[in-house]
């Protein structure tokens, strides 16, 4: 079962392992995923317990500020990642409508797919930052490459919209994507709970099965389009 406590007092990383520490320690507790920005602690149990024990194991620095509550549903949580892609698809049907050619509706839908979804990641550029260098081998080896991204991303936007060098477009989200989604199958192997920095941080997404699908269709069009 998975529930989510908010927490008062997280400053740092620090704060976040001290925490996720010690609420760990409660023997119910299977595993524990604190966020700093949110200030709110993800809570996996195998049974139910009383939320006085979490309280009394927190350092007197942190405090529990309300009750334990369910956590939304999957579902309900990737709503807006669906949502927007029914909006991509919409647009670019509408745009090419009524001839539908593949290959010259693919280029447009990459390239509104790669302008709105950097466009969330702009709200909140340091926040993107470090959530995608939680999951991303790139990001986290050199963390300047998680600073670049979301122009790198606006740049291969803009590419395929006006069939602008085409083929570095493709081959670059081959290369990119096909880098971050190295990231996002360690992550859903791991089975840790962190999340996706796709639509940036403004809109609170979870790392799930979607992102890799999400990844694997970017990467199977770009493929296919190169052949």
């Amino acid at each position: 079962m998975k529930q989510i406590a908010h927490i008062e007092g997280m400053t740092c990383e620090g704060c976040v392992a001290s925490v996720e520490h010690a609420i760990a320690q409660l023997p119910n507790v299977h595993r524990v995923s604190a966020n700093l920005k949110t200030g709110t602690v993800e809570v996996r149990y195998q049974q139910s317990f009383d939320v006085n024990e979490i309280k009394a194991v927190l350092p007197p620095k942190y405090a529990l500020v309300e009750d334990i509550t369910t956590a939304p549903s999957k579902a309900k949580q990737l709503y807006p990642l669906g949502l927007i892609f029914l909006f991509l698809i919409g647009g670019t049907l509408i745009i090419h409508y009524p001839t539908f050619v593949i290959r010259d509706i693919l280029p447009d839908f990459m390239g509104l797919f790669f302008v709105v979804f950097s466009f969330f990641k702009y709200l909140d550029l340091r926040g993107f930052q470090s959530s995608f260098r939680r999951y991303d081998p790139l990001a986290k080896a050199i963390p300047f490459y998680a600073r670049l991204y979301p122009f790198l991303e606006l740049s291969l936007g803009v590419l395929f919209l006006i069939r602008l060098e085409l083929q570095l477009a493709l081959w670059l989200t081959v290369a990119i994507l096909g880098i971050t989604t190295i990231g996002v199958v360690k992550v859903l192997l791991s089975k840790k709970e962190i999340e996706c920095a796709c639509l940036g941080s403004v809109l609170k997404l979870p790392m799930t099965e979607a992102t890799l699908i999400e990844n694997a269709l970017m990467i199977a069009m770009a493929v296919w389009m190169l052949l």
